[in-house]
């Protein structure tokens, strides 16, 4: 099950270390606001795995189902890359495991207790409950995007 889905039993996906995405050539930047046209154009080459992520054997991706997280910029069909090494922290978007299946959500925790907050208003904020088994799995570290037409 995926980040966002409501039920079903998960199992892990591969490190990125194991599937390299290839290098790209840059080149040049845009702006999104007015252009600059003293900019100089350069080119150069970007490896993604080395711009994004910092420990490809920990880095997994996963694709998005469902709503929960779109007042965060996390959409269905988002392509989340998630980074097992990093210590999650309070604020942070992460994947959980919640009773065996994934979810993405923002980690809260103050004074020893544990909340992942829906970035919808119209999704439930998990609790857990005693019982219920919990465990943050990773944080996300970037969300990729295909805009459609």
């Amino acid at each position: 099950m995926f980040p966002g889905a409501a039920s079903g039993s998960c199992s892990p996906p591969r490190p990125l270390a194991e599937c390299p995405l290839p290098a790209f050539q840059l080149e040049s930047r845009i702006r999104a606001g007015f252009p600059s046209p003293a900019e100089d154009f350069q080119a150069k080459r970007i490896d993604v795995l080395e711009h994004l992520i910092k420990h490809p054997q920990a880095t997994y991706s996963m694709t998005v189902r469902g709503e929960s997280m779109r007042e965060a910029g996390i959409f269905d069909g988002d392509v989340l890359l998630v980074d097992r090494a990093i210590k999650p922290s309070h604020g942070q978007i992460v994947v959980a495991v919640v009773d065996g299946d994934f979810t993405c959500k923002e980690l809260w925790q103050r004074g020893g207790r544990l909340k992942l907050k829906a970035a919808n208003p119209t999704f439930a904020d998990i609790v857990p409950t005693e019982g219920q088994t919990v465990e943050v799995w990773g944080v996300v570290i970037a969300a990729i995007k295909q805009f459609k037409r």
